[in-house]
C-alpha cells in the first residue's frame, strides 16, 4: 500500500466506449481480437497511479458467454495477458474481475447455489493459472451469489479476495442486503477486503461506507461512479477534480483502498492519488459486536434474543412425519409461525433415525430461507450436517453445538471458523454434565481458549450452562444460574439455555418455565431457546426488556399489551381459512410465499367461487398488499418474488380449471418484454416478467439484444397492448429510442413502458415512452392502467 493507500483503477467500459466499442460488441471479445486496446487502457491506469488493474473479465462467465462463440478459458487467459503486459516492469498487480452471473439464485430465481459455485470455480481456477495476483468480485447485489463466489475462490485458489457490492441510497442492495449483513458474512468467510462500487457517486456512497467501516475490521474498498449518467450525451456529471475532492472524505476517516467505477478514467485516478496522499488520518477502531444475520435481517445480541425451538423432531410426531414424507410446507409454516410470534433466531434440527441428515438439512435450510428472513441456528451432532447447513445458509448462523471433548472441539470448531459462524459451547465433556457451577465454568473456559486459538472471535462464542430437570435434580437449577452469572460477568460471554427442560415431568409446566426464564435473564441469559408460541414465556421476555432498559420508553411492551384481553395465542395453523381477509386464507399464504398452501386453498376455493372471483377478489389484492409493503421497504425483492411465485401456483390451478371447463382464458392481457438491441443485461427484465406473470398477464419474452424490428413485428402479430423495454447501458439507449420510434411509426396503438438503471423519467418522456418504471411494482401498476 503506497503511503498507506492502495489505488485501484477506474472504469473499463467507459474507456472501451471512448476507444470505439460498437453497439452490441462484446467487451470480452476485444481481449482476443484487439488486445492492444485493452493493454493500452490498463497501462494508462498504471501511469495514473493504479496499483491494481482489473482484467477485462467482468462478464467472462459461462452463462453470459453462452451463444457468443467465446470460451471462458480463452477470454480469461487473453484478458489476464493484456493486463500483465500492461503492468510489466511496475509494482502494479492484476486482479481477476468477476461480476454477477446474470441470473437470480434460488429461491428468488432458478439458479442453484451449487451451480453458481461451479460457474465461479471455473473462472477463479483459470484466472489463477493465467497469473492473476488477486480476485475481485464486484457490482454484486445478492449476498448469496457473493458467498458462492468467495467460497469458490477460497477453496480452489490461494489468492486474496476482495468483494464489493452495489448499494442504493437506502443502504441496501436491490435484493435487500444491508452493509452490516454483508460485513458479517463476508468477513466471517475469509474475505480480505470488502466494499462498495457502482450505482452511486462518491458523496452518495460515503454515508454507506461509514457504516461499513464501523461494521468490519477488514480494509474497506470504494469505487464510486462519476456521478449520474446523462442518457442523452452518455457523459457523467462529476468532473475528475470534483471526484477527487469528494474522495478526500474517505481518506479522512481512514478508508484507504479506492478507485473509480462507471464514468471514471485515468484522469480521475490521477486526481484522486494527488488529492488523498497527503491525508494521514487513521480509521476509527471497530467495536466488535455479536451479529447474526440473513441478508435483510441483522440481529445484534445486545439484549435478550429469542431462539425458536419448534423446528426439531424431538418429541414431535407431526414434525417427524413431515421429515419422513419430505413435507417442506409444514416445516415452512413452523418457521413463519415462530417468526410472527417474536422469535429472533430459528433453531434447525432434522436429526432422527431413518433420515439422511445432511441432505435433509440442506433441503430444510433452503425451504426456511425461502419464506423467512431470520438468522438460523444449525443444530446437529453430525459434522457433515452442520457444514452442509452452514454452507447453504444465506447469512451468518449459530452452530449448536460443541462441548469440552477434544474430539468434538477439533472436529466442529474448524467448521465454525471456515464459515464464520457463532458457536454454542456446552458446559459438559466426556464425563457428562458436571454437578457444580465451578466445573461447568472450567469447561466453558477451555472451549473459549480453544475457539480463540483457532481464530474464532470471542464475541462469537456462546456458553450453554445446561438446564437440568428440576423434578429430578432440584439443586441443579441454582448451580445453572450461578454458572450463567459467572459466564456473563467474569468471562464476558453470551449465555444460551434450553429453558423448557427445567419443567419436564411437572404439572402446569408453564409456571416453572416462566419463573426460571426470568431468573436466568437477570443472571445473564442472552439467548433463551424457547417456544415463542407460548404467550406467558414471551410475555416474560417482553417484560424483562422493559426492566433492563432495552425496550426504550416501553414501546414494544405497550405494543404487545395495549388492549390485551385474556385469550389464547392464535396459532398460524388456526388462521388458515378460505376467506378473503388479508391475515387469513389464501391472502396469508401468498404474503408468506407458501406455494403448496396457496395451491391447496385455491382448489378449495374453486368449490365456491369462480376463477375470476378468486383472481380479482383474493389473489390480486393479496399481491397488492405485498407490493405496498415492498414500496415501504418492510420487505425486499426476494419476499416480493416469493409471494409472486406462490400466486403462480394458484394461477396454475385456475388455468387447469378453466381448461377443463373450456370456458376461455385466465390471461389479463399480453405484454411484450425485451432488452433492447446491443444490451445483454436481462436480470431486471426477468424480475419484471416473474411479477407480471403472477399478476395474471401473459408475457411474451423476446429476450436480450432484441432488434427494434423484432419488437414491432411481434407487437403487431400478437396485437399486444403493452410493450416493456429494458436497458442497462447508456450506449444502448439509442436502441431504446429507435425501438420506440419504430413502434410509433408502425401505427400500432400499444403503450410503451421503459426501465433500467441508466434511465430517468425525463429521458423516458423525451423518447416518447408512455411510462418510466423504476421497478417491477411500477410496471405492474402501469399494466393495470393499460388493461383496466
Amino acid at each position: 500500500m503506497k503511503d498507506g493507500f492502495l489505488f485501484l483503477d477506474g472504469a473499463m467500459g467507459t474507456m472501451l466506449q471512448k476507444a470505439g466499442l460498437k453497439l452490441g460488441e462484446r467487451p470480452e471479445a476485444i481481449c482476443i481480437e484487439k488486445p492492444e486496446i485493452i493493454t493500452d487502457i490498463h497501462r494508462q491506469y498504471v501511469e495514473a497511479g493504479s496499483q491494481i488493474v482489473y482484467a477485462n473479465t467482468f462478464g467472462a462467465n459461462r452463462h453470459k458467454l453462452e451463444g457468443t462463440g467465446l470460451e471462458v478459458d480463452k477470454v480469461i487467459e487473453a484478458a489476464v495477458k493484456c493486463a500483465k503486459n500492461a503492468v510489466e516492469g511496475t509494482n502494479a498487480m492484476v486482479a481477476l474481475d468477476i461480476g454477477p452471473i446474470g441470473e437470480l439464485l434460488e429461491p428468488s430465481g432458478t439458479l442453484s447455489f451449487e451451480s453458481a459455485y461451479d460457474i465461479f470455480k471455473e473462472m477463479v481456477v483459470i484466472g489463477e493459472k493465467a497469473g492473476c495476483d488477486i480476485i475481485v468480485f464486484e457490482t454484486m447485489t445478492d449476498l448469496y451469489e457473493v458467498k458462492a463466489g468467495l467460497l469458490a475462490a477460497k477453496e480452489n485458489t490461494s489468492l486474496p479476495v476482495i468483494c464489493t457490492m452495489t448499494f442504493e441510497e437506502n443502504g441496501r442492495t436491490f435484493t435487500g442486503c444491508s452493509v452490516e449483513a454483508m460485513a458479517a458474512v463476508l468477513e466471517g468467510l475469509g474475505a480480505d477486503g470488502v466494499g462498495i462500487n457502482c450505482s452511486l457517486g462518491p458523496d452518495e456512497i460515503f454515508p454507506i461506507a461509514k457504516r461499513l467501516a464501523m461494521a468490519t475490521t477488514l480494509p474497506v474498498v470504494v469505487k464510486a461512479n462519476a456521478g449520474l449518467p446523462d442518457p442523452i450525451t452518455n457523459t457523467y456529471d462529476i468532473t475528475a477534480d470534483k471526484f477527487a475532492e469528494s474522495m478526500k472524505q474517505y481518506a479522512k476517516i481512514g478508508i484507504r483502498v479506492m478507485g473509480g467505477c462507471c464514468g471514471t478514467t485515468p484522469e480521475y485516478i490521477k486526481e484522486v492519488v494527488k488529492a488523498v496522499l497527503p491525508i494521514k488520518n487513521e480509521r476509527a477502531k471497530v467495536e466488535r459486536k455479536t451479529v447474526l444475520c440473513s441478508p435483510s435481517k441483522v440481529v445484534t445480541v445486545d439484549g435478550v434474543r429469542v431462539i425458536g425451538e419448534r423446528i426439531n423432531p424431538t418429541g414431535k410426531k407431526r414434525f417427524q412425519q413431515a421429515l419422513r414424507e419430505g413435507d417442506m410446507a409444514y416445516i415452512a409454516e413452523r418457521a413463519i409461525e415462530q417468526a410472527e410470534a417474536g422469535a429472533d433466531i430459528l433453531d434447525v434440527n432434522v436429526g432422527m433415525p431413518g433420515i439422511n441428515e445432511k441432505e435433509m438439512m440442506i433441503k430444510v435450510v433452503k425451504t426456511i430461507q425461502s419464506v423467512c428472513d431470520l438468522p438460523l441456528q444449525i443444530d446437529s451432532s453430525d459434522p457433515e450436517a452442520i457444514e452442509a447447513g452452514l454452507r447453504i445458509f444465506n447469512g451468518k448462523a449459530i452452530v449448536n453445538s460443541v462441548n469440552g471433548e477434544d474430539e468434538k472441539i477439533n472436529t466442529i470448531l474448524p467448521i465454525v471458523k471456515k464459515y464464520g459462524a457463532s458457536v454454542i459451547g456446552l458446559a459438559m465433556d466426556e464425563n457428562g454434565i458436571p454437578d457444580t457451577a465451578e466445573k461447568r465454568i472450567a469447561i466453558a473456559e477451555r472451549i473459549l481458549d480453544k475457539a480463540m486459538s483457532m481464530g474464532i472471535n470471542k464475541e462469537d462464542v456462546f456458553i450453554d450452562c445446561l438446564t437440568l430437570t428440576v423434578s429430578a435434580q432440584q439443586e441443579q437449577a441454582v448451580e445453572t444460574l450461578k454458572a450463567v452469572r459467572y459466564v456473563k460477568e467474569k468471562l464476558g460471554l453470551h449465555n444460551v439455555l434450553g429453558v423448557s427442560n427445567i419443567s419436564f415431568g411437572l404439572p402446569a409446566r408453564e409456571y416453572i418455565t416462566t419463573n426460571f426464564l426470568t431468573q436466568a435473564m437477570y443472571a445473564g441469559l442472552d439467548l433463551p431457546i424457547i417456544n415463542p408460541n407460548q404467550q406467558a414465556v414471551m410475555d416474560a421476555v417482553c417484560s424483562y426488556r422493559v426492566l433492563s432498559g432495552e425496550d426504550v420508553n416501553s414501546e414494544k411492551y405497550i405494543e404487545r399489551f395495549s388492549g390485551r384481553t385474556e385469550q389464547k395465542v392464535v396459532q398460524t395453523t388456526e388462521k388458515k381459512s378460505n376467506g378473503a381477509d388479508s391475515e387469513t386464507g389464501i391472502g396469508y399464504a401468498v404474503s408468506k410465499g407458501l406455494k403448496e398452501e396457496t395451491a391447496r386453498l385455491t382448489k378449495e376455493l374453486l368449490k365456491e367461487k369462480t376463477e375470476l372471483e378468486i383472481i380479482n377478489e383474493l389473489l390480486i389484492p393479496a399481491l397488492d398488499r405485498v407490493g405496498e409493503r415492498y414500496e415501504k421497504q418492510e420487505i425486499f425483492l426476494p419476499q416480493l418474488i416469493n409471494s409472486a411465485a406462490a400466486s403462480c401456483e394458484a394461477f396454475e390451478v385456475i388455468k387447469k380449471s378453466i381448461l377443463a371447463k373450456g370456458t376461455g382464458s385466465v390471461s389479463k392481457g399480453k405484454i411484450i418484454l425485451a432488452t433492447v438491441k446491443g444490451d445483454i443485461h436481462d436480470i431486471g427484465k426477468n424480475i419484471v416478467k416473474v411479477i407480471l406473470e403472477n399478476y395474471g398477464y401473459q408475457v411474451i419474452d423476446l429476450g436480450r439484444d432484441v432488434p427494434p424490428e423484432t419488437v414491432v413485428e411481434t407487437a403487431i402479430k400478437e396485437d399486444v397492448k403493452l410493450v416493456g423495454l429494458s436497458a442497462l447501458m447508456t450506449t444502448t439507449l439509442n436502441s431504446m429510442k429507435e425501438t420506440v420510434d419504430m413502434l410509433r411509426a408502425s401505427g400500432h396503438g400499444c403503450k410503451i413502458v421503459v426501465g433500467g438503471a441508466v434511465l430517468t423519467e425525463e429521458y423516458a418522456k423525451m423518447i416518447g415512452a408512455d411510462c418510466y418504471a423504476k421497478d417491477a411494482k411500477a410496471t405492474v401498476d402501469f399494466a393495470k392502467e393499460v388493461f383496466g
